[in-house]
């Protein structure tokens, strides 16, 4: 829950954020109460942000860890 938070509070709010990601607020705001992120909304938020939270760690369950440098991805 705590990447989904830091997300909003970069974004700037929850409406901002939803804005960024083509969402409604009350999207934002379902993933806050049930802690956690559709995973289809990972990469618009990570792409959104910059890379400042990612999809590893808005969703480890389904994304897996990051890749380390060098690494390729697949």
């Amino acid at each position: 829950m705590e990447p989904l938070r830091r997300a909003v509070s970069l974004a700037g709010g929850q409406t901002a954020l939803a804005r960024r990601i083509g969402k409604t607020q009350s999207h934002v705001a379902q993933w806050l109460r049930r802690g956690r992120v559709g995973p289809t909304a990972c990469i618009p938020i990570e792409t959104a942000l910059a890379g400042q939270v990612t999809r590893y760690e808005l969703r480890p369950d389904v994304f897996g860890a990051p890749p380390q440098p060098g690494e390729t991805l697949r």
